[in-house]
């Protein structure tokens, strides 16, 4: 259990919730004790899917500028492979993942929400990458993700200008998949994450990975992942369990044990 972020386990449901006042700014212990918080949503059994939440007031409104102001670029250089590893370790939870974002995430906190396979925002969420506006560009993952998710061009204009966008407009641009009331977004993010609950989890996680490690690559290298990932299936428990069900039942009946 971390001081400001812990996982919380409900029903199958894991959700990875930031608790550091006032804006969940995202210093070093926030980054170390998130990627603690990560490594046990992966290694958990009980946790088909997972939601990551900073509160009803904000999901994360950045680093904590404070921290970081007076470190030297050696000191930057060496702590920047620890503030990447956090978000990196996020990516790769081998479940699906949601970010519930309310109010802010700027900055880290826009890089988090990133991290996540979907992003369902609140009706008063607020994102952007205002790291230029501090003399830096964003360093957990902002160039990166933002532009593979939304497009060079578009990630080029948040990023160049640091300018904020707010939730109608993070959809349009394909920066947030849905909206909902700021009451609602966690419930919804929650029934979004419990439809795996009982899934075949090995799939889920082979189809995950054939897609995260595919985009990276040329056309010919996706399709090869994508053939190990697929026929490496054909060892589980839940493919024989999935595809007798389907002969005997038809589609949508099978019991899936997650082996």
């Amino acid at each position: 259990m971390g001081e400001f972020v812990n996982l919380e386990v409900a029903d199958g449901v894991g959700t990875i919730r930031l608790d550091r006042p006032k804006m969940n700014a995202l210093d070093f212990q926030v980054q170390d004790e998130l990627l603690a918080a990560s490594a046990e949503a992966t290694a958990r059994d009980d946790v088909a899917a997972v939601v990551i939440y900073g509160g009803e007031r904000v999901f994360a409104a950045g680093a904590d500028v404070k921290e970081m102001a007076a470190l030297s670029m050696a000191q930057m250089s060496s702590r920047s492979h620890a503030l990447q590893a956090a978000f990196t370790a996020v990516a790769q939870i081998p479940k699906p993942t949601v970010a519930a974002i309310t109010g802010y995430a700027l900055g880290g906190g826009c890089e988090l929400a990133l991290a996540a396979d979907l992003r369902f925002a609140a009706d008063n969420a607020t994102l952007g990458q205002p790291e230029i506006l501090l003399g830096i560009i964003p360093g957990a993952g902002g160039t990166q993700r933002l532009t593979r998710l939304i497009g060079p061009s578009k990630a080029k204009d948040l990023i160049l200008t640091g300018r904020f966008v707010k939730a109608t407009e993070a959809l349009e641009i394909g920066l947030v998949d849905k909206i909902f009331p700021a009451a609602d977004v966690y419930n919804e993010a929650v029934a979004w994450a419990k439809q795996f609950v009982g899934g075949p989890s090995m799939a889920i996680s082979a189809a995950k990975q054939a897609i995260d490690r595919g985009i990276e690559t040329d056309l010919a290298t996706g399709l090869e992942i994508e053939r190990i990932q697929f026929s490496l299936l054909f060892g589980t428990e839940d493919q024989k369990n999935g595809m007798a069900s389907f002969v005997e039942h038809g589609p949508g009946k099978a019991v899936f044990q997650g082996k």
